[in-house]
């Protein structure tokens, strides 16, 4: 059985995949309908592939832009890029930071960052300590209410990458206090929930201006998450924002067409991709599983200002 942090084996499939919109948005387990993916998740931060495994299923269905936007950490973007380059994906290099908004939380990706801005990576380095520090606030909550999940049982989850609360709920369903990442949030870590911890974030408007001082091209996330979209849409636009999710690996067909339609009201650009962090059979999660036009790619470089381009 390998360890928890050596490479799986994958086996490269160097069919070539049409760039043309698939006729039906329905696909198999295995069969890729685009050649772009730019949002996905590494050990980096919550996801379950290492930076070089998650190229390698992307080469093997087929995706040639990969966008890497790990929570809150760049640290998976080297060994994505060697990965890359060896298999003939271009790898993105992207993040995710989470924002505070009244109504709960509004995430922000950016691409074609500068991973070495130095205003980045203090950011970063601050929200990974007051990861840790959130982490073991919720232990100690969990242990209040007699779960006992050890502090080291969840970095082992987080394979040396930023802790988050789906390293937690993993942690919970090793030890059978939940059936799911998704039981864990519900009975424990979401809003509300007694293992719940808050933690400091930036404002949007803060995370785009990061995002452009890093000279990348900021785009909201997962949009229908966000209440009172059309207002933060505005306020978003006018400090820099670029793009935004349209095409989003959950959203049904005319939900995403909505989203294009109110990006394009907008001036912004339509993005969108799997939102993957590993195998988990969730719909609409698996890597490659929505379609996401490939001059994507292009207008975010133009949109980007950094070295990155």
């Amino acid at each position: 059985m390998r360890g928890r942090n050596e490479p799986r084996e994958v086996a490269i499939n160097r069919t070539a995949w049409t760039a043309e919109r698939p006729r039906s948005p329905e696909i198999g387990p295995d069969s890729p309908i685009t050649i772009v993916d730019l949002h996905s998740h590494s050990t980096a931060s919550d996801g379950t592939f290492r930076p070089a495994e998650l190229v390698a299923l992307a080469a093997q269905r087929g995706i040639r832009f990969l966008g890497l936007t790990d929570h809150d950490s760049t640290e998976g973007l080297r060994e994505a890029h060697e990965a890359g380059q060896r298999l003939g994906v271009t790898v993105i290099p992207g993040v995710e930071l989470g924002t505070e908004v009244p109504a709960g939380e509004l995430h922000m990706l950016g691409y074609f960052i500068d991973a070495a801005s130095p205003a980045l990576q203090h950011a970063l380095t601050a929200f990974r300590d007051a990861r840790q520090t959130r982490a073991e606030r919720m232990i100690r909550l969990l242990a209040g209410i007699g779960i006992e999940i050890p502090l080291s049982e969840v970095e082992r989850f987080a394979g040396g990458g930023a802790i988050g609360r789906a390293h937690m709920a993993r942690a919970l369903i090793a030890k059978g206090y939940a059936t799911s990442i998704d039981d864990a949030f519900a009975r424990y870590l979401g809003r509300g929930r007694p293992g719940y911890v808050p933690r400091a974030r930036l404002t949007p408007v803060e995370a785009v201006e990061l995002i452009r001082a890093a000279g990348g091209a900021p785009v909201l996330a997962h949009p229908y998450s966000v209440a009172g979209l059309d207002q933060e849409l505005a306020t978003l636009t006018s400090a820099g924002l670029a793009g935004m999710e349209a095409y989003y690996g959950q959203y049904r067909p005319e939900q995403r067409d909505a989203l294009v339609q109110l990006a394009t009201n907008y001036g912004l650009i339509p993005c969108g991709g799997s939102d993957f962090h590993g195998l988990d059979g969730r719909e609409g999660r698996k890597l490659g599983a929505v379609w996401v036009p490939p001059e994507t790619v292009d207008r975010l470089r133009s949109a980007a200002t950094g070295v990155a381009r």
